[in-house]
């Protein structure tokens, strides 16, 4: 595991990381949160690529002298080529135990428990092993396991608190003078949405936010009521797949989006086009279920289709009315394109890098390109 050997040369002149023998005779480190957070995600990243698993065990103790007689125990009973350190800096300890894809067992969690449980037992005392948790997390997962489960390998975008503050308070800000703005032309369409065909004005979804959770998405609503959505999870699951559900209109580029849905209002059409379905979830962000600029929050059934490198665009950063995708092609754009779109914006996030873009989204949207 070159990336972890390089880890522990380098934190072990640290005057912030203790070291202790393991049973290989070498010298373990127990990593600063910092750089715990920077191996798990190196490691997660590993196993995307590789298609190993990755196993996490997270140790919680209340008392500060138990964590420290803890780490020392846990230090010698793991292998070389695992990791140890602070997944909350004096809080929660964690482990990583990596390459368990030629492990015998279907599931190693039993045995590494029975592992740590013995390890601690020589340590602590009764009434410290009580108020001891152990949770274990392992990756990849897929479906609504990945939800919960995965979460905890995600850096949540790896802003500073600072800069998610700043976030939040242009998301509030902006979110709230919109509103204030547009109100008539919300109330115009709401009642416009209503006379022209039978139904609710609005359309709530539920759509998965950042970390996997799931929230009430809001938009106008621009299809038929109680419509079947086997045609779009159809579709999704062949865009997702890769397969060919590119169309061509006149002389436009391909197009990978649902067009011509027999289940779309005429007003549905043009509020499509122009996007204005889309400003309820200006409520959205007021709430702090969105973001202004982010990724767009995919409904639960395309999760469970997802490759393990997808994830990432719902685990770290919270979803956006408008985003880099939107921005660069839309509807234009493969699925895997778009979401290389998200980790990019992702990956290179900043205060002006969201004034950019949302400055960039009324020509978009005026344009029409990609927008169906």
């Amino acid at each position: 595991m070159q990336g972890f050997t390089d880890d522990m040369q380098l934190f072990r002149s640290s005057k912030n990381v203790s070291t202790n023998h393991n049973q290989d005779g070498g010298v373990r480190d127990c990593l600063i949160e910092p750089h715990f957070r920077r191996s798990l995600e190196s490691e997660r990243q590993r196993c995307e690529r590789s298609g190993n698993s990755l196993l996490l065990a997270l140790v919680c103790l209340n008392d500060q002298l138990a964590r420290e007689l803890a780490y020392s125990q846990i230090a010698i009973a793991l292998r070389a080529t695992d990791a140890i350190g602070w997944y909350e800096q004096s809080k929660v300890l964690g482990l990583i135990l990596t390459d368990l894809r030629n492990s015998e067992e279907k599931d190693p969690r039993p045995s590494i428990e029975r592992r740590l449980q013995a390890a601690l037992g020589h340590a602590l005392k009764t009434e410290q092993l009580q108020s001891l948790t152990i949770s274990f997390h392992i990756f990849p997962q897929s479906g609504p396991q990945a939800n919960s489960s995965c979460a905890v390998f995600y850096s949540r975008g790896g802003n500073s608190r600072a800069s998610q503050i700043a976030k939040r308070c242009v998301d509030i800000v902006g979110s709230a003078a919109a509103l204030i703005v547009l109100s008539p032309l919300l109330a115009l369409i709401a009642l416009a949405v209503k006379l022209s065909s039978r139904g609710s004005a609005w359309h709530r979804q539920t759509r998965m936010g950042q970390g996997g959770k799931t929230f009430t998405m809001l938009k106008f609503r621009t299809m038929l009521e109680n419509c079947d959505p086997t045609i779009h999870q159809e579709y999704m699951a062949k865009l997702i797949a890769g397969k060919d559900v590119s169309c061509v209109h006149g002389e436009r580029s391909a197009i990978y989006k649902l067009v011509d849905d027999p289940r779309m209002t005429g007003l549905g059409r043009i509020l499509r086009r122009s996007s204005l379905d889309e400003l309820p979830q200006l409520f959205n962000i007021l709430k702090g279920e969105m973001s202004l600029v982010g990724p767009r929050p995919p409904l639960p059934y395309e999760c469970e289709l997802y490759c393990t490198w997808h994830w990432r665009r719902v685990m770290e950063v919270k979803p956006g009315l408008t985003g880099l995708w939107q921005v660069n092609g839309r509807s234009q754009t493969t699925f895997d394109e778009m979401v290389r779109l998200d980790l990019q914006y992702i990956q290179k996030w900043s205060l002006w890098l969201d004034l950019k873009i949302l400055l960039e989204t009324p020509l978009a949207v005026l344009s029409g390109d990609g927008a169906y």
